[in-house]
């Protein structure tokens, strides 16, 4: 993983005021007594910041001469104003159902809602609360996976960190959640609902995670052989996957780090606006975690990553898929100094008939590596070597172990030296 400075990325983001009521429902109301008039519902600021107090009416505040004051329709507004926030019912209903703590006000929290391509303007979008959001996830999620499963073959590790941060289940996680998207984005939008423009693949697309663009990107095909794991790690995303060149970027500096995951999909439309709305729903929940981060501090955020993120259940023993397995349990047996493996029948039943019944084991000397059962010989043995790959490479020191960000908590023990595998066996 590479080393960022979270501190300053979070730094600037949000200069709201602590909350200081009991719940946000409570806060809903006193807030907008305070805040406007009644007189001018019908218009509404937009200040430079999404996370400004509103204890003042609204002719009161004033604004740097370069920015000067001006009210707005709603409706000419690319996304709902900050103050909207006190009086949605959705919003406070959001805010109460994550459990978030009070210190996370509902300005900042509708700000998670409103994607990029909705409001390009990174003042009042999420782009910079989901880049430290997908930071902060991305690090949590890999170290646990690298501590609690040490022989894990790379793609593996990359496999199962979308399983736990991909778009595809971060959209899952969004519905669970219970957030609706809104028909078109506007100012006059509910802000409690999320909002992103299907209409517009490029417009407003953020630039999340790490990665550079591949001088080779246009000729993948003839370039092929350059996309080695050790290549991918250095130059590919968090996931492994290639930075795409986004159009009208193809005459921009070839240096710049774009991201992007790749495109799943999602019960919107084309293939097009399935990515969109499954992108917006990804970036929404990863601008709530830096959201959290950036009010609450590291471990409050660690602690809504344990629980929204991790806690979900991921089988890694589907995760696998292997070319050789006979041939690779045998380099394994080599390298570690054990017996050559050894295929033997342990049982079999309906040989003759059209649904017979093998069961093979692998042995390693006296030691029986894997088993497996098959409508044939070879098939029940490939099986028993992939179990036996298996349970190599899903080696677990416990449930409760530890990683490298507990050192970093309040009386903390020394950090003992996590176990490190020597790698993952090759096929040729």
């Amino acid at each position: 993983m590479k080393r960022l400075r979270l501190d300053r990325c979070a730094g600037q983001l949000l200069v709201a005021r602590p909350r200081t009521c009991s719940s946000p429902a409570t806060h809903v109301g006193s807030g907008l007594r305070s805040a406007r008039p009644s007189q001018q519902f019908a218009h509404s600021t937009r200040s430079q910041s999404t996370a400004v107090a509103f204890s003042e009416p609204l002719e009161a505040r004033q604004l740097p001469e370069s920015h000067p004051q001006t009210l707005w329709d709603p409706r000419e507004l690319p996304s709902p104003s900050p103050e909207r926030a006190l009086r949605s019912a959705k919003l406070a209903a959001l805010h109460a159902r994550l459990s978030l703590p009070e210190r996370i006000p509902l300005q900042t929290l509708a700000r998670t809602l409103v994607d990029a391509s909705a409001d390009e303007n990174p003042q009042f979008n999420n782009t910079n609360l989901a880049f430290v959001g997908q930071t902060i996830m991305n690090y949590h999620v890999a170290e646990w996976i690298m501590c609690r499963y040490p022989r894990l073959p790379m793609t593996v590790v990359w496999e199962a960190m979308k399983g736990y941060a991909g778009n595809e289940v971060l959209l899952q996680v969004a519905k669970s959640w219970g957030v609706e998207s809104a028909a078109a984005p506007g100012g006059e939008v509910d802000p409690g609902l999320l909002q992103f423009n299907l209409t517009d693949n490029t417009q407003g697309v953020a630039l999340l995670g790490f990665g550079y663009r591949r001088v080779e990107a246009k000729n993948s095909e003839k370039y092929q052989w350059r996309r080695g794991i050790a290549n991918r790690v250095v130059f590919d995303d968090d996931f492994g996957n290639s930075v795409k060149v986004t159009p009208g970027t193809e005459a921009e500096a070839e240096d710049r780090p774009i991201t992007e995951e790749d495109p799943s999909y999602l019960r919107y439309g084309n293939e097009d606006t399935r990515e969109i709305a499954e992108r917006a729903h990804a970036y929404f929940v990863r601008a709530v975690v830096g959201a959290v981060y950036a009010h609450c501090g590291r471990d409050t955020a660690k602690a809504f990553v344990k629980a929204h993120i991790l806690s979900r259940t991921l089988d890694f023993s589907r995760l696998f898929r292997f070319k050789n397995p006979t041939v690779e349990l045998a380099t394994l047996c080599a390298r570690e100094d054990f017996e050559a493996p050894v295929a033997r029948l342990l049982s079999e039943t309906g040989r003759l008939s059209r649904t017979p019944v093998f069961v093979v084991g692998i042995y390693s000397g006296k030691d029986k590596l894997g088993e497996a059962a098959g409508p044939s010989l070879d098939a029940a043995r490939w099986k028993a070597a992939m179990n036996a790959l298996k349970a190599w490479y899903l080696y677990s020191p416990g449930e409760n172990v530890r990683v490298p960000s507990n050192v970093l908590e309040n009386n903390a023990k020394p950090w003992s030296p996590a176990y490190i595998d020597m790698g993952e066996i090759i096929s040729r």
